[in-house]
């Protein structure tokens, strides 16, 4: 199992951060700005869910072997409160997961908005390395969303 921990800051009050995370045109967004294949966000009430998929070019070969030509990952947020959420990913088809939390802690007109996740490959041998490399494109992934949040919320 690999661990995945960001902090991203925002200059924003965490109510705003909470609501914009749970906005689906910030989602579509975000994926727009990871140049995902497809993508789609939804919003159902306290939960948020994500459908997308990469492509995997630029992926090593052992993994390329593992996830293919594309990576579907759909990221299931589940809002306790207007400050936390349990995140769980999926990747269909795929013996892979990871499940964690996000947490906004405000402090003023800042904002820290704390991920942390479980990253779980269950494949033989090479597990390891993929949840590095699954671990390393989620990182990522939640840079970019940062990059669009910072410039939603300064619009906002």
């Amino acid at each position: 199992m690999k661990k995945l921990t960001k902090k991203l800051t925002y200059d924003a009050p965490a109510d705003a951060v909470g609501a914009m995370l749970r906005d689906p045109a910030f989602r579509e967004a975000v994926l727009r700005r990871q140049h995902v294949v497809r993508g789609s966000a939804r919003v159902d009430g306290d939960v948020v869910t994500i459908e997308q998929v990469h492509s995997t070019d630029g992926v090593p070969s052992f993994a390329r072997s593992f996830v293919g030509d594309e990576i579907a990952i759909v990221q299931t947020e589940t809002w306790t409160s207007p400050a936390a959420a349990g995140i769980d990913l999926a990747i269909p088809g795929k013996p892979g997961e990871a499940s964690g939390s996000l947490t906004l802690t405000g402090a003023g007109a800042t904002t820290t908005e704390t991920v942390v996740l479980d990253v779980s490959v269950r494949v033989p041998f090479v597990g390891g390395k993929v949840e590095g490399m699954i671990a390393d494109l989620l990182g990522a992934a939640f840079d970019r969303e940062h990059e669009v949040g910072v410039e939603w919320l300064a619009r906002t």
